[in-house]
């Protein structure tokens, strides 16, 4: 069989994870091309590879949803340590930890509580009819039980009826004049990207709605962006929110705030 030669490409490292990744190591130089012709294109390697690591979860990508970000993870990993800890105490009384995961995309938020917290139970909002798919396609790589889920097809709340301890959500938040790299603008959901002229379109939204939908002493976690953070917290006072805390990612920018419950 013909080798393929690599030498003199810039984005070898890519090529090599590809290898790794998706062909354990072994790739039949046929289909090498073919995924490296993808790879010229701008085509994000995630797709390219069909899956992403998140929070000891296997996430799937092959309907196309938004890639996970690495500060998505960094926020989701914080609040599944408050989850774990909540969950002990909830464990004494037998009762699961109920989430709820909005905005759902991949399912990743939702995902990784249910396979990190053990004595969970999420429930996936999704408006995508596609992407709902994607959800249950995940759960089931991840070897989560269906008796621990629900998965619906809802614009933002308007199909949910119940209360939650923890509501984790990621919007869409980028606004639509904002540039993005090529490789975004080009494959990812400009659904899970855009979120009107401010990119408050559907956090102002879902703000408006969500305390609705937690119980007492419940939690919201929420991403933006880190120049969003003085208008949030105007919406947070607008819409009755009195306790709550911001925090910045990895890379040391304002990305999610929690709001209490204290009702």
């Amino acid at each position: 069989m013909k080798q393929l030669d690599l030498r003199g490409k810039k984005d070898s490292q890519e090529i090599a994870w590809i290898i790794r990744d998706k062909y354990g190591g072994h790739a039949d130089p046929e289909l090498l091309t073919k995924d490296i012709q993808r790879l010229k294109t701008g085509e994000p390697l995630a797709y390219l590879i069909g899956s992403v690591p998140f929070l000891n979860c296997e996430i799937g990508l092959s309907y196309k949803p938004l890639i996970p970000r690495a500060e998505t993870e960094y926020w989701v990993e914080q609040a599944i340590k408050k989850i774990s800890i909540f969950c002990s105490y909830k464990q004494k009384v037998l009762k699961p930890v109920k989430c709820l995961d909005v905005f759902a995309g991949s399912g990743c938020l939702g995902i990784a509580i249910l396979k990190n917290v053990p004595n969970s139970k999420v429930v996936f909002t999704e408006k995508d009819k596609k992407l709902l798919t994607q959800i249950e396609t995940n759960l089931k790589l991840n070897k989560i039980p269906p008796s621990r889920y629900q998965i619906i097809q809802s614009d933002i709340l308007s199909n949910v009826t119940k209360r939650f301890d923890y509501v984790l959500a990621n919007p869409p938040y980028i606004p639509v004049r904002r540039k993005l790299p090529a490789g975004v603008m080009k494959w990812e959901p400009k659904q899970a990207l855009r979120g009107g002229v401010d990119g408050l379109l559907f956090i102002r939204k879902f703000l408006k709605q969500a305390k609705n939908y937690l119980k007492p002493g419940g939690q919201i976690w929420l991403e933006f962006d880190s120049g969003q953070k003085p208008a949030i917290e105007k919406l947070i006072t607008d819409f009755g929110y009195q306790n709550n805390q911001f925090y910045r990612d990895q890379y040391k920018r304002w990305r999610f705030v929690t709001l209490q419950n204290i009702v």
